[in-house]
């Protein structure tokens, strides 16, 4: 397996592709076009998380930068630290929503976004070219803590709710964060929003309970636990927390579609303008949109491209179909203490279970696939000319839609050596032959 390298970082096996040695070249291509400043670097939990956080803070010294080490942080408030604190950018050591032997490098600019593609690519031309920032004995930088982590991120992310409208319910919660990230900021945050919280994995030691993805396989015995506890949802994260599936009052999956779209459904009926999301996310998040008469801007996959669409369109919200909303009163990034605190406050300020919310959205079935990777790129024009009677995207791989709501994506994976194959429709089955006729002509090409 290669180490899967992109414009906002990279992911390895530790031991295998990801070794110190290429976390401390990668993080000096960073370093050496930064401005003036010092560098955060965090983690997120995993077990191989502080030795690679070592070796990153020591690339940051040795190009003659101070290292403010954050110690265990969420991804979104990293990005939060980074402009607070004024750093130049940062480094948060993360795999996302990879398996346990994986861990990885996400980097951010100063202004508290992952890392904009043109800038990103210029690392990965130092990296690749073995070029690092570093600077002699004399002028090696030095190391300092962040002692308080959570504070500002939960005043940015309190200030967009009802604070006291929420706490007058004292809601029953459960939070999974599966040893990851998460629970720092969570737990704290639902305490001050009045909640009973119960938290599963709160201790960030990266010795996952369960697969690390919070897809509805992995979950079964989390809902279980939402029934037990009787709470009203059950909040569940992925080990940075950038990502967010829901599991309502019965103990159902409702997964990480829905985050975005109740948002949405909730934030749009007091904020007017734009909002954006990526290519793969639900119709429902669209329709949702339209319905509160807000301008729908759609981006290419990954969190940095939707960013970007947010800004160009003057985004009121975001986002991507993962669980990943995006408020810019907080940060411009995909934060799951987002979209807990705007879930609490469409249910404080409703009279619906969370079942029933959900239930009220436009309802489309999802499948999603994948394939070992192959030249995308080369059978698109086939795959466009097979699929004649749909409308044809390429903002990121091939998108078709349909006149009656039908969509089919078909892209190379940016985090892992696979083909995406996404499709969606009033139908179960129907969304699944998208994708085995889509499959089919790959194979055949």
């Amino acid at each position: 397996m290669s180490l899967i390298i992109s414009v906002s970082g990279l992911r390895g096996i530790v031991g295998e592709t990801l070794t110190p040695d290429v976390v401390v070249r990668f993080v000096g291509a960073f370093c050496a076009d930064l401005d003036d400043g010092p560098i955060l670097v965090t983690r997120d939990g995993r077990d191989s998380g502080e030795m690679l956080a070592t070796s990153a803070v020591s690339a940051v010294q040795a190009c003659g930068r101070d290292a403010i080490d954050a110690g265990v942080a969420a991804t979104p408030t990293a990005g939060v630290l980074v402009k607070s604190l004024g750093a130049a950018g940062g480094v948060q050591i993360s795999a996302s929503h990879n398996p346990p032997p994986y861990n990885g490098i996400k980097l951010f600019g100063p202004d508290g976004r992952v890392l904009k593609a043109d800038l990103g690519q210029r690392v990965l031309q130092r990296y690749e070219a073995g070029q690092g920032g570093w600077v002699e004995h004399k002028n090696v930088g030095e190391t300092r803590p962040c002692q308080d982590t959570t504070s500002e991120h939960m005043k940015l992310v309190l200030d967009t709710v009802d604070v006291e409208r929420i706490r007058e319910r004292e809601f029953q919660v459960l939070l999974d964060s599966n040893h990851g990230a998460g629970a720092l900021l969570g737990r704290e945050l639902l305490n001050e929003l009045g909640c009973e919280v119960l938290c599963l994995g709160a201790e960030p030691n990266g010795q996952f309970a369960h697969p690390p993805e919070p897809t509805a396989a992995n979950l079964e015995s989390v809902q279980e636990h939402v029934r037990g506890a009787e709470a009203v949802v059950g909040f569940c994260q992925d080990p940075d927390a950038d990502r967010l599936a829901l599991i309502d009052e019965t103990g159902r999956y409702i997964g990480e579609e829905y985050t975005l779209a109740l948002c949405l459904d909730h934030v749009l009926k007091s904020r007017h303008g734009a909002v954006a999301t990526n290519c793969a996310t639900s119709r429902m998040s669209q329709d949702v949109a339209v319905a509160r008469g807000a301008e729908f801007a759609r981006a290419a996959v990954g969190e940095a491209n939707v960013v970007d669409c947010m800004l160009a369109n003057k985004a009121v919200f975001g986002g991507e179909g993962n669980g990943g909303p995006i408020d810019p009163r907080v940060g411009l990034v995909r934060d799951s203490f987002v979209g807990m605190a705007q879930i609490l406050d469409g249910l404080a300020a409703g009279d619906r279970t969370l079942s029933q919310w959900a239930d009220s959205l436009p309802s489309y079935a999802i499948e999603k696939t994948k394939q070992p990777a192959s030249d995308v790129a080369s059978v698109l024009d086939t795959l466009e000319a097979h699929f004649a009677d749909a409308t044809a995207d390429r903002t990121d791989g091939l998108r078709l839609d349909w006149p009656d709501k039908r969509w089919l994506l078909i892209r190379a994976s940016n985090t892992e050596p696979i083909v995406r194959i996404i499709a969606e429709a009033a139908k179960s089955n129907d969304a699944a032959a998208l994708c085995e006729e889509a499959a089919s002509v790959l194979n055949r090409a």
